[in-house]
């Protein structure tokens, strides 16, 4: 059984199917969404986003977002995301870099420093 899934983010149409399955990663850690689940709305963190279909295994970074799951419908908005493919590593090597030039020196705003660290460090994870 499969359920369908929309992704968008505010640059594009992510992703319009069906699915066998996610896992994404919440704000308490990883979850699992199956057919049949009991409706719910959370936010989305940093984090790795993998999407079954057809026993395929198909994965992408995201940076965070909603997801609304209800009546076998599940809808993300994504601040953004990306398939591997589609990650330019040179410029989150770069972003990666900067950032921890930044929270090593302290300088300007730590919170975003600390957020754009991890965003590059996703980026590059599910580039590999």
């Amino acid at each position: 059984m499969q359920f369908y899934l929309k992704i968008v983010s505010p640059d594009r149409l992510f992703f319009d199917g069906y699915v066998d399955s996610i896992v994404v990663k919440g704000t308490e850690g990883d979850f699992a969404v199956l057919p049949n689940m009991a409706p719910f709305v959370t936010k989305v963190a940093i984090g790795k986003l993998k999407i079954t279909v057809d026993k395929n295994d198909k994965y992408a970074a995201i940076s965070g977002g909603y997801i609304d799951i209800r009546n076998n419908k599940v809808t993300m908005v994504a601040n953004a995301c990306e398939w591997p493919e589609e990650i330019d590593t040179e410029r989150a090597e770069k972003a990666k870099a900067r950032a921890l030039k930044r929270l090593q020196n302290k300088e300007g705003d730590v919170f975003r420093a600390e957020i754009a660290l991890k965003k590059a460090i996703n980026r590059l994870s599910i580039s590999k």
